[in-house]
Protein backbone atom coordinates (compact mmCIF):
# COMPACT_ATOMS: atom_id res chain seq x y z
CA UNK A 1 0.00 0.00 0.00
CA UNK A 2 1.31 3.57 -1.01
CA UNK A 3 1.07 7.15 0.39
CA UNK A 4 -0.43 9.59 -1.81
CA UNK A 5 3.96 10.54 -2.45
CA UNK A 6 4.12 7.80 -4.46
CA UNK A 7 6.29 5.61 -1.46
CA UNK A 8 5.31 2.69 0.51
CA UNK A 9 2.90 3.49 3.19
CA UNK A 10 3.82 4.38 6.43
CA UNK A 11 3.60 1.10 8.82
CA UNK A 12 2.62 2.84 11.91
CA UNK A 13 0.03 4.89 9.66
CA UNK A 14 -1.58 1.50 7.97
CA UNK A 15 -1.85 0.21 11.84
CA UNK A 16 -3.55 2.76 13.28
CA UNK A 17 -6.22 1.99 9.94
CA UNK A 18 -6.55 -1.18 10.28
CA UNK A 19 -6.39 -2.04 14.03
CA UNK A 20 -9.67 0.76 14.33
CA UNK A 21 -6.84 3.04 16.76
CA UNK A 22 -8.99 6.36 16.16
CA UNK A 23 -7.23 9.78 18.24
CA UNK A 24 -3.87 7.29 19.06
CA UNK A 25 -2.04 9.26 16.08
CA UNK A 26 -2.69 12.56 17.81
CA UNK A 27 -2.05 11.65 21.26
CA UNK A 28 1.44 10.13 20.01
CA UNK A 29 2.10 12.97 18.29
CA UNK A 30 0.83 15.35 21.52
CA UNK A 31 3.10 13.07 24.10
CA UNK A 32 6.56 13.15 21.79
CA UNK A 33 6.68 17.16 20.93
CA UNK A 34 5.40 17.96 25.14
CA UNK A 35 8.08 19.46 26.73
CA UNK A 36 9.60 19.36 30.33
CA UNK A 37 7.81 16.40 32.66
CA UNK A 38 4.90 16.23 29.88
CA UNK A 39 7.68 14.66 27.13
CA UNK A 40 7.30 10.89 26.09
CA UNK A 41 10.64 9.45 24.52
CA UNK A 42 10.04 7.47 20.71
CA UNK A 43 10.79 4.54 22.81
CA UNK A 44 7.79 4.23 25.48
CA UNK A 45 5.95 5.62 22.73
CA UNK A 46 6.42 2.49 20.43
CA UNK A 47 6.30 0.06 23.63
CA UNK A 48 2.76 1.76 24.72
CA UNK A 49 1.67 1.66 20.60
CA UNK A 50 2.10 -1.94 20.72
CA UNK A 51 0.35 -2.76 24.12
CA UNK A 52 -2.79 -1.16 22.15
CA UNK A 53 -2.15 -2.97 19.34
CA UNK A 54 -1.76 -7.02 20.83
CA UNK A 55 -4.76 -5.69 23.33
CA UNK A 56 -6.88 -4.48 20.87
CA UNK A 57 -6.12 -7.98 18.72
CA UNK A 58 -6.79 -9.91 21.80
CA UNK A 59 -10.34 -8.03 22.07
CA UNK A 60 -11.68 -9.32 19.21
CA UNK A 61 -10.35 -13.04 19.67
CA UNK A 62 -12.21 -13.04 23.02
CA UNK A 63 -9.05 -13.38 24.57
CA UNK A 64 -8.93 -11.39 28.84
CA UNK A 65 -5.54 -11.26 30.08
CA UNK A 66 -4.25 -9.42 32.89
CA UNK A 67 -2.37 -6.03 32.59
CA UNK A 68 1.02 -7.95 33.67
CA UNK A 69 0.44 -11.23 31.64
CA UNK A 70 -0.45 -8.29 28.30
CA UNK A 71 3.21 -6.75 29.49
CA UNK A 72 4.61 -9.80 29.11
CA UNK A 73 3.16 -10.87 25.83
CA UNK A 74 4.25 -7.17 24.31
CA UNK A 75 7.56 -7.84 25.91
CA UNK A 76 7.65 -11.34 24.12
CA UNK A 77 7.05 -10.32 20.71
CA UNK A 78 9.21 -7.42 20.90
CA UNK A 79 12.08 -9.02 22.29
CA UNK A 80 12.72 -7.69 25.36
CA UNK A 81 13.52 -9.47 28.38
CA UNK A 82 11.58 -12.66 28.19
CA UNK A 83 12.98 -15.84 28.86
CA UNK A 84 13.02 -18.16 25.84
CA UNK A 85 10.99 -20.55 27.86
CA UNK A 86 8.51 -18.17 28.64
CA UNK A 87 8.46 -16.69 25.15
CA UNK A 88 7.49 -20.22 23.72
CA UNK A 89 4.85 -20.74 26.44
CA UNK A 90 2.98 -17.42 25.81
CA UNK A 91 3.15 -18.30 21.89
CA UNK A 92 1.46 -21.91 22.53
CA UNK A 93 -1.02 -20.11 24.62
CA UNK A 94 -2.27 -17.55 22.58
CA UNK A 95 -2.38 -19.87 19.67
CA UNK A 96 -4.71 -22.42 21.66
CA UNK A 97 -6.49 -19.04 22.13
CA UNK A 98 -7.26 -18.62 17.80
CA UNK A 99 -4.39 -15.81 17.91
CA UNK A 100 -2.62 -15.33 15.03
CA UNK A 101 1.05 -14.98 16.79
CA UNK A 102 2.74 -14.67 13.69
CA UNK A 103 0.36 -11.52 12.19
CA UNK A 104 0.63 -10.10 15.45
CA UNK A 105 4.42 -10.56 15.71
CA UNK A 106 4.63 -8.72 11.97
CA UNK A 107 2.64 -5.45 13.31
CA UNK A 108 4.60 -4.73 16.32
CA UNK A 109 6.64 -1.47 16.03
CA UNK A 110 10.04 -0.38 16.59
CA UNK A 111 10.86 3.04 17.54
CA UNK A 112 12.40 4.04 14.50
CA UNK A 113 8.81 3.75 13.33
CA UNK A 114 7.15 5.76 15.27
CA UNK A 115 9.52 8.54 14.53
CA UNK A 116 8.96 8.21 11.01
CA UNK A 117 5.53 8.19 11.60
CA UNK A 118 5.38 11.24 13.51
CA UNK A 119 7.99 13.48 11.19
CA UNK A 120 7.30 11.85 7.74
CA UNK A 121 4.04 11.21 7.99
CA UNK A 122 2.41 13.86 10.27
CA UNK A 123 4.78 16.39 10.02
CA UNK A 124 5.68 16.51 14.30
CA UNK A 125 8.90 17.70 15.38
CA UNK A 126 10.20 17.57 19.02
CA UNK A 127 11.54 21.21 20.35
CA UNK A 128 13.30 20.67 23.27
CA UNK A 129 12.28 23.54 26.15
CA UNK A 130 13.73 26.57 25.35
CA UNK A 131 13.54 28.16 28.69
CA UNK A 132 10.52 30.70 27.76
CA UNK A 133 8.41 28.93 31.08
CA UNK A 134 5.35 30.79 29.96
CA UNK A 135 5.67 30.10 26.21
CA UNK A 136 6.30 26.18 27.41
CA UNK A 137 3.18 26.38 29.73
CA UNK A 138 1.10 27.50 26.93
CA UNK A 139 2.05 25.17 24.42
CA UNK A 140 1.84 22.06 26.43
CA UNK A 141 -1.83 23.16 27.96
CA UNK A 142 -3.00 23.57 23.72
CA UNK A 143 -1.50 20.14 23.17
CA UNK A 144 -3.34 18.61 25.92
CA UNK A 145 -6.40 20.48 24.88
CA UNK A 146 -5.89 18.50 21.36
CA UNK A 147 -5.62 15.35 22.98
CA UNK A 148 -8.66 15.66 24.84
CA UNK A 149 -10.40 17.01 21.80
CA UNK A 150 -9.07 13.67 20.22
CA UNK A 151 -9.99 11.30 22.73
CA UNK A 152 -13.56 12.63 22.78
CA UNK A 153 -14.28 12.90 18.89
CA UNK A 154 -13.08 9.62 18.92
CA UNK A 155 -15.14 8.01 21.73
CA UNK A 156 -18.23 9.77 20.17
CA UNK A 157 -17.35 8.58 16.79
CA UNK A 158 -17.76 4.81 18.55
CA UNK A 159 -20.74 5.14 20.71
CA UNK A 160 -22.50 6.81 17.75
CA UNK A 161 -22.14 3.35 15.42
CA UNK A 162 -24.00 1.62 18.32
CA UNK A 163 -27.53 2.14 20.04
CA UNK A 164 -26.17 3.72 23.04
CA UNK A 165 -25.73 7.60 21.31
CA UNK A 166 -27.70 9.57 18.29
CA UNK A 167 -25.64 12.06 16.78
CA UNK A 168 -25.40 13.61 13.59
CA UNK A 169 -21.63 15.63 12.37
CA UNK A 170 -20.48 17.01 15.28
CA UNK A 171 -17.39 18.67 16.36
CA UNK A 172 -15.92 18.84 20.39
CA UNK A 173 -14.78 22.52 21.84
CA UNK A 174 -12.69 22.59 24.54
CA UNK A 175 -12.46 26.06 26.37
CA UNK A 176 -9.77 26.39 29.08
CA UNK A 177 -10.28 29.29 31.04
CA UNK A 178 -8.55 30.83 34.37
CA UNK A 179 -10.91 32.66 37.06
CA UNK A 180 -8.85 34.52 39.79
CA UNK A 181 -11.24 34.51 42.69
CA UNK A 182 -9.11 37.41 44.28
CA UNK A 183 -10.32 39.82 41.69
CA UNK A 184 -12.83 38.39 39.72
CA UNK A 185 -11.06 38.32 36.13
CA UNK A 186 -11.56 35.50 34.05
CA UNK A 187 -8.87 34.88 31.05
CA UNK A 188 -8.45 32.07 28.66
CA UNK A 189 -5.30 30.42 29.29
CA UNK A 190 -3.43 32.15 26.68
CA UNK A 191 -4.90 35.09 26.99
CA UNK A 192 -3.45 34.77 30.51
CA UNK A 193 -0.07 33.64 29.61
CA UNK A 194 0.52 36.37 27.08
CA UNK A 195 -0.79 39.70 29.37
CA UNK A 196 1.17 38.30 31.39
CA UNK A 197 -1.21 38.11 34.86
CA UNK A 198 -4.75 38.80 36.43
CA UNK A 199 -6.34 41.89 37.27
CA UNK A 200 -5.10 41.47 41.21
CA UNK A 201 -2.30 44.13 40.99
CA UNK A 202 -4.46 46.95 39.34
CA UNK A 203 -6.87 46.12 42.07
CA UNK A 204 -4.51 46.29 45.10
CA UNK A 205 -5.65 49.48 47.26
CA UNK A 206 -3.39 51.91 47.65
CA UNK A 207 -1.18 52.55 50.90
Amino acid sequence: MTDTSGGRRNKVARLVDEYDLDGVGDELEARWTATGDDHTSLRDLAYEFNRELVESRLDETGVRLSARELDAVVRSLTGDDVAAADRTQLRRRLEREGVDVDALDCDVVTYQAVRSYLQDHRGAEYEPDDGDRATTAARAIGKLRGRLVSVAESKLRGLRKTPALTLGEFRVLVDVSVLCTDCGSRYGVADLLSSGGCDCEATEPEE
